[in-house]
């Protein structure tokens, strides 16, 4: 992984925590490497070129099916444009 690889996966890791949040537990320091085992899925979408309608579902589907809450695509598709633009 390059330089420019490695701080596109931090970036994304840390919007993922801080953004995407579908859990609500962003405030809970201790709970911070909650979304760590998504980060590589969205990496790798990311890096492959998906748009952001792609990885918004992606978001939205690891919140419904496997974290088993309510997912918010409008809130997952604000989220993958954020991605989507990281360069």
């Amino acid at each position: 992984m390059t330089f420019d690889q490695k701080e596109l996966y931090k970036n994304i890791d840390d919007i993922l925590w801080k953004e995407w949040d579908p859990l609500g537990i962003n405030d809970i320091e201790e709970a911070d490497d909650e979304y760590k085992g998504y980060t590589p899925q969205i990496f790798s979408l990311k890096v492959q070129g998906s748009d952001s309608e792609i990885i918004a579902k992606k978001l939205f589907e690891i919140a419904t099916n496997e974290m088993g809450v309510v997912g918010n695509i409008d809130h997952c598709r604000q989220v993958a444009s954020r991605i989507s633009n990281l360069k």
